[in-house]
């Protein structure tokens, strides 16, 4: 009789693999198809995040350069709206000190810090004082002639 329960087991076995088999299988491809569909999400997800960058430096900033520069308050509350501040931002700084053809060490020169302040002030390493913020806000809503006029007499 042990024999005949030895084969009974092995031949339930043998069908329980079987079956289970079958259904591993289309486990398999069920999962196969949502990884190739998650790859495929990201893959769109990665081409809309550098879409939205690029639009977001393609984004045409706020003209500043009409604003007066003489006083810190007209370039904390910009177009007069009282609680919204300018945020310093190292990206900013770049562009605007690019944009008003700026090397980083007139830039320096103009704020009376170094050049290696101004590199790391733009590289995100480090951030400018809160002290020094407002004198920066000011130098960026300056136009171009006007900061190259403030750099000029500087020039040894």
């Amino acid at each position: 009789m042990t024999t005949f329960a030895e084969s009974l087991k092995k031949e339930i076995a043998r069908v329980a693999r079987k079956e289970l088999r079958d259904e591993i299988g289309a486990l398999r491809k069920t999962s196969l198809l949502q990884r190739t569909e998650i790859a495929a999400l990201k893959k769109q997800l990665k081409a809309l995040q550098s879409q939205v960058n690029r639009l977001g430096k393609v984004r045409p900033e706020p003209a500043r350069a009409a604003l007066p520069a003489a006083s810190a308050a007209s370039v904390a509350h910009p177009r007069g709206k009282p609680g919204r501040k300018v945020v310093f931002t190292a990206e900013r700084l770049k562009t605007q000190r690019a944009r008003l053809g700026l090397t980083q060490e007139q830039m320096a020169r103009l704020l009376g810090v170094s050049s290696l302040s101004i590199w790391k002030w733009e590289s995100g390493g480090a951030a400018p004082r809160a002290s020094r913020v407002p004198k920066i806000l000011q130098l960026l809503a300056l136009g171009k002639r006007e900061a190259l006029a403030r750099v000029e007499p500087e020039a040894p």
